[in-house]
């Protein structure tokens, strides 16, 4: 995947447009957006445009239809790796280590990471 960096107002409407589990119209999409976010027909067409030149979503026709290009894990792996590697120099250890400081995690909660880091050795 070529990576696509989402900025906050197309992450929104990403999310609504994950949300809907379909394709969708875009002014579907601007009444959603005017109810959930506020936006404004004319604001909501403008992040669409910007998602579709960023080949986030594809446009097809009759009726401007949505359907998104990529997934929403894809967009939260691409953001997660880019934090660790701005933060903490691309290094998952020293990510970790700075979390696991300040959070505290159940019994449950660390058997279950042990069990995840188990699978990808």
């Amino acid at each position: 995947m070529e990576k696509i960096k989402l900025f906050d107002s197309e992450l929104r409407l990403m999310e609504l447009i994950w949300q809907q589990n379909e394709i969708i119209t875009a002014k579907q999409i601007s009444q959603i957006a005017g109810k959930i976010i506020g936006w404004n027909k004319n604001t909501t067409y403008t992040v669409l445009k910007k998602l579709v030149g960023k080949g986030a979503i594809k446009r097809v026709e009759p009726h401007f239809r949505c359907h998104p290009l990529i997934t929403k894990e894809q967009v939260q792996l691409e953001e997660t790796r880019n934090l660790i590697d701005k933060l903490y120099d691309g290094s998952l250890k020293m990510f970790f280590s700075a979390f696991l400081k300040k959070e505290h995690l159940s019994e449950e909660e660390i058997a279950d990471l042990k069990d995840i880091i188990h699978k990808k050795l």
